[in-house]
Parts: structure tokens; C-alpha cells; sequence
């Protein structure tokens, strides 16, 4: 018996945080959801493999990079809460805003 196919991933956002500690933040949130999704991290990229969506992770010197990709709104909408709402956790310390736009 064959798996069955996929869902494609419909629904996509992004959004370009700035913030100087970008490489940490993106540490921070690979290894925080890594206890309960798959999860591939690098030098300056993750992916966090949820099961609603994905999430790609990029780092520059100034800007942390967050693109999302769903089945459909509602679960887009689900992932844009979650990673938002632990990003701000985690930089508590600092004034951060995260604005997701359609991609």
C-alpha cells in the first residue's frame, strides 16, 4: 500500500525581523521547537518541520528572515501566532515587531 501524497503547502508568508542578534534568535527557536519537530539548523538557515507547515529560517547581520508555508490559511495563520509569539519571548529584551505579509 502506497502513503498517501503530501499536502502542498498552499499558503505561504514571510516576514523580515531586524534585530543584531538574528543568528541567536534563530538558534533559540530551532532548538526550542526541535524537542517536538523535525528540525534541520545551520550556521545562518533552520528549518523547523511542524506539522501544519514549515518554517525557514534565514540570518544576516541585521535581519532574521522567517518564511512559512501551510496548507491552507487557517493553519498559516496557527504558525504565524506560534513562531511570532516565541520569537518575542525569546527577545524579550529587546523592542521587536514582527509583520507577516502574504508570499
Amino acid at each position: 500500500m502506497n502513503a498517501p501524497a503530501p499536502t502542498p503547502f498552499t499558503a505561504r508568508s514571510r516576514a523580515d525581523v531586524a534585530t543584531p542578534q538574528a543568528t541567536r534568535y534563530l538558534t533559540q527557536l530551532c532548538k526550542h521547537f526541535g524537542h517536538r519537530c523535525p528540525v534541520m539548523l545551520g550556521a545562518a538557515s533552520g528549518q523547523i518541520a511542524f506539522g501544519s507547515g514549515d518554517c525557514r529560517l534565514h540570518a544576516d547581520a541585521g535581519t532574521l528572515s522567517l518564511a512559512l508555508a501551510a496548507a491552507d490559511d487557517t493553519a498559516l495563520l496557527a504558525l504565524q501566532d506560534v513562531v511570532a509569539r516565541h520569537l518575542l519571548r525569546f527577545a524579550f529584551r529587546e523592542p521587536m515587531q514582527v509583520t507577516w505579509s502574504r508570499a
